[in-house]
C-alpha cells in the first residue's frame, strides 16, 4: 500500500508558487488574494487563516475582510462589488458555509469570474466541461488530480467511481476525469444509487466526497484501487484533547491494506485545496495582467 502525501506534494506546489510570485514581482505585480469570511464558524476560521498565512508565506498580497454574522445579502453583495473593483484583488473567495439567511448562489455569480478563484461561477463551470484552460478548476478536485499524477496513477482506460455530486467536489472531478488529458470512464454515484458498493467495487480510482465518517468499507473496494479521500469529518473522541479527531470518508483501517494507494486524513486531499488556491490566484494575476 502507497500512502499518498498531501503535505509533500502541496509543499511542491507552493514551491512552485514561490517562484513564480518572484517572477511576477520582478515585473512590478503583487498577486492579491481577498478572503471574505461572515459569522463565527470556527471551522471557517480555521481555513480562512491558513489562507491567509499561506499567502504571506508565499509573497502574496492578502486582504482578510471579517463580517458579522447578521451581515445582510446586500452588504455581501456590496463588499463582493467593491473587490471585484479593486486592481489590488485578483482573486477573490468569500468562505464557505455562510449564515443560513445568505443566497450562497447569488454571491457566487456576483463574483467576477476572472477574480473567481474557487471556479464556482457558472462561467468558470462552462469552461471546466469546455476543458478550456483560462477558466478556474475548483481547488480541491484540481488538488486530487494533482495527487494522482504524484503518485504515477495513469487514468487512461482507468474505471473512476465519484462518490458524491456536489458542484464544489463531485461534479468537477468527474468532468477532470473525463477530460481529454485523463481518458478516465467515469461513474457519478450518490446517496439514491442503488448498490454502492457493488459501483465502487467497480473502481480502479476511487473517489470518496460524501461527507460521512468511515462510510466506504474494505467490501466496498477492490484489491489494488487507488482511493482518494477527499472528506473531513469531524467525529466526537473523548480521548482526544480537542474532544473530537478527523477522519475522512473512507474506513482507513480497514480499507487500507486493500489498495494500492490511498490518501490520509489529515494529511492527503485538505494541504492541496490551499495550495491550489494559491496557483488560481496567480493564473488570475497572469490572465488579468495579460501575461501567458
Amino acid at each position: 500500500m502507497n500512502l499518498i502525501d498531501g503535505k509533500a506534494v502541496a509543499a511542491t506546489v507552493l514551491a512552485e508558487c514561490r517562484q513564480e510570485v518572484l517572477a511576477l514581482t520582478t515585473q512590478g505585480i503583487q498577486p492579491g488574494l481577498a478572503v471574505v469570511l461572515v459569522g463565527e464558524d470556527p471551522a471557517s476560521q480555521v481555513y480562512v487563516g491558513s489562507k491567509v498565512k499561506t499567502c504571506g508565506d508565499l509573497g502574496i498580497f492578502s486582504q482578510k475582510i471579517v463580517l458579522p454574522a447578521s451581515t445582510s445579502q446586500e452588504e455581501l453583495m456590496q463588499v463582493v462589488r467593491d473587490l471585484n473593483n479593486d486592481p489590488a484583488i485578483h482573486g477573490i473567495l468569500v468562505q464557505s458555509p455562510p449564515p443560513k439567511h445568505i443566497d450562497e448562489e447569488e454571491i457566487i455569480r456576483a463574483i467576477d469570474p476572472r477574480k473567481d478563484v474557487d471556479g464556482f461561477h457558472p462561467e468558470n463551470v462552462a469552461k471546466l466541461a469546455l476543458e478550456d484552460p483560462s477558466g478556474f478548476v475548483p481547488c480541491t478536485p484540481a488538488g486530487s488530480m494533482r495527487l494522482l499524477a504524484a503518485a504515477g496513477i495513469d487514468t487512461n482506460g482507468a474505471e473512476a467511481v465519484v462518490l458524491g455530486r456536489s458542484m464544489i467536489v463531485g461534479k468537477p472531478m468527474a468532468l477532470l476525469l473525463m477530460a481529454k488529458n485523463a481518458n478516465a470512464t467515469v461513474t457519478v454515484a450518490h446517496s439514491r444509487s442503488k448498490d454502492l458498493p457493488a459501483i465502487c467495487r467497480r473502481a480502479d480510482i476511487l473517489i470518496a466526497a460524501v461527507g460521512r465518517p468511515d462510510m466506504v468499507k474494505a467490501d466496498w473496494v477492490k484489491d489494488g484501487a487507488v482511493v482518494i479521500d477527499v472528506g473531513i469529518n469531524r467525529v466526537e473522541d473523548p480521548s482526544k484533547k480537542s474532544g473530537y479527531r478527523l477522519t475522512g470518508d473512507v474506513d482507513f483501517s480497514s480499507v487500507s491494506p486493500k489498495c494500492r494507494a490511498i490518501t490520509p486524513v489529515p494529511g492527503g486531499v485538505g494541504p492541496m485545496t490551499i495550495a491550489m488556491l494559491m496557483k488560481n490566484t496567480l493564473q488570475a494575476a497572469r490572465q488579468q495582467k495579460g501575461i501567458a
